[in-house]
């Protein structure tokens, strides 16, 4: 199936996001984005810490305000003002896996209410008995014990906390959910459970995951396409092995050569680039959002549109 082809579950178009201070000028933290999240697939967001990935994110979920722009979810706009029954939908539809499983659980609530505090926002149960099996059910398919369910957060390990966190999002039954750096917090050998659940999640429930992260070697696992953000601005997006074997962004170039090769030998002689944005001459060439070869965009001028051109061959 081609792209033209697939459903388009979420569409974000020239987004921008702003922060305000007290008589300062507003800090732009999402500058003029635009991607497309295909129904069923992983999109990986990636990018370092301050990038803006985790407010694009958070906008999506309507926690952080839009300043321009739009962002589709099946074709409907759901930034700024909406009806309030778009509103119930997206609350429902849309749900997102937070990235400290610690701080994300309210510590004085047991896991029973944690995991149905979405359910009781929009009265999703008939009855107590409805209400307790929902909450059953949540906890055995992210592989929990339902009796789990009258204890509280701290009685739990990182990687449990955040299968209860996974628990929170399933219970609506969506069909989009944020993963924002979900396994960064946890031990190495728990992080590759949580990936596989949440992988084997999407193939029985169909769903579509927005899976923010730092980490590419973790999102080369998951992802079905990649868009590398920097400073607020998207500066590549291609599909995951096209943009592991041909990057053309200096950006993206320097995050690559960043991974970690567990061999020591390949190590010790890796060369790790190191990205320095006045490598852009943009005073008069502005750059623009271009498709090079069949599904991979880059930010560039012309004259680097050129060299990225002749790189593709």
């Amino acid at each position: 199936m081609t792209q033209n082809e697939r459903e388009v579950i979420i569409e974000i178009k020239n987004l921008r996001v702003e922060f305000k201070g007290k008589g300062r000028k507003p800090f732009r933290a999402v500058d003029d984005v635009s991607f497309e999240i295909y129904k069923g697939e992983t999109f990986g967001l990636v990018g370092e810490t301050g990038s803006g990935k985790t407010t694009i994110g958070r906008a999506i979920v309507r926690i952080n305000p839009t300043a321009a722009g739009e962002i589709l979810f099946k074709g409907r706009r759901i930034n700024g003002v909406i009806p309030k029954e778009l509103d119930r939908e997206v609350t429902r539809k849309i749900q997102m896996i937070f990235q400290d499983p610690m701080a994300s659980l309210n510590e004085r609530s047991k896991v029973d209410y944690i995991v149905s505090e979405g359910l009781y926002n929009i009265k999703g149960f008939k009855d107590e008995q409805d209400r307790m099996a929902k909450v059953s059910r949540a906890l055995l398919e992210v592989g929990l014990l339902p009796e789990f369910a009258s204890r509280f957060p701290h009685e739990f390990s990182g990687g449990q906390r955040q299968r209860i966190g996974v628990a929170r999002a399933l219970i609506m039954e969506p069909e989009f959910i944020i993963a924002d750096e979900p396994i960064s917090s946890l031990d190495v050998s728990i992080r590759a459970q949580v990936l596989n659940l949440l992988s084997d999640l999407q193939k029985t429930k169909g769903l579509t995951y927005l899976f923010i992260s730092h980490d590419l070697s973790v999102v080369r696992f998951i992802a079905d396409r990649i868009g590398v953000i920097h400073k607020g601005r998207l500066v590549e997006l291609a599909e995951t092995e096209e943009l592991f074997g041909r990057p053309f962004h200096p950006y993206t170039r320097a995050l690559l050569s960043a991974i970690p090769i567990p061999d020591p030998q390949i190590e010790k002689k890796k060369k790790v680039l190191v990205y320095d944005p006045t490598c852009h001459d943009y005073s008069k060439d502005k750059p623009k959002w271009v498709e090079i070869t069949p599904g991979h965009f880059v930010l560039a001028n012309e004259e680097e549109l050129r060299q990225y051109e002749a790189m593709a061959g």
